[in-house]
């Protein structure tokens, strides 16, 4: 039986007032799968070494990256990027972070639990390079760079809307890092939870919003898996 037309305006008038907050998490959950270190900015102060030096990495998550807006939730199965560490002594800093260049992030499998929609992400390095810093201390924090509209998520079904991450110019996501002790069974990984501004557009769609995502990507030494990619004075 078809739906008449009161219950699909209904819908999409639900799927409107949730509807920012559950994009932010899509487009949030695709940067803080690229990142290692992911971490507040910070400012100059502890030393900081990641090691191996030049060692070549790979971020993945660890369990599906996931987002709970009121009813709805966010999943992401699959997000993934690949970066080198510093050769020495440019992977030391002395008195702040040290910043790695990444790739582009890939993710998939992306999913969100609203009636009638579904979601596609897809990042870029158009208007500048994705990178990131990490910083020793207490927790260790770090700051990862995503360049302006570096990534963005087409929502389909009901709502057809367009959404850009970082529109107008480069932002960061927060979080923080946990050393392992090899890049098999105990990776380093990420704890991130940030946000990012958005620019909407498309018929119907609002215009921006701001909302929390939470993951926990791993951190795996591509070169050597008997080793972890680790963050140190």
């Amino acid at each position: 039986m078809g739906l008449g037309p009161q219950l699909i305006q209904e819908q999409v008038m639900r799927n409107q007032k949730n509807f920012r907050r559950v994009v932010f998490a899509v487009i949030g959950a695709g940067a803080v799968a690229t990142a290692f270190g992911v971490g507040p900015a910070q400012a100059a102060g502890n030393s900081t070494t990641i090691n191996p030096s030049g060692a070549h990495a790979k971020a993945q998550n660890i369990g599906n990256v996931t987002i709970a807006v009121g009813s709805y939730t966010v999943t992401c199965t699959g997000l993934t990027s690949t970066g080198q560490v510093p050769v020495a002594p440019a992977n030391h800093n002395a008195s702040g972070p040290v910043a790695v260049a990444i790739g582009v992030p890939t993710f998939s499998g992306c999913s969100i639990n609203a009636p009638f929609e579904s979601v596609t992400v897809t990042a870029n390095a158009t208007n500048g390079a994705w990178s990131l810093s990490a910083q020793n201390g207490s927790p260790i924090t770090g700051s990862l760079n995503i360049p302006k509209a570096g990534v963005t998520a087409t929502i389909s079904g009901l709502l057809n809307c367009s959404v850009v991450a970082a529109p107008t110019g480069p932002a960061s996501v927060s979080g923080t890092f946990t050393n392992g002790t090899n890049s098999t069974t105990n990776p380093s990984y990420a704890q991130a939870s940030s946000s990012v501004p958005l620019s909407i557009t498309g018929g119907g769609c609002p215009t921006d919003t701001s909302g929390t995502i939470a993951g926990k990507i791993g951190v795996y030494d591509t070169d050597n898996t008997a080793t972890a990619i680790t963050v140190s004075k």
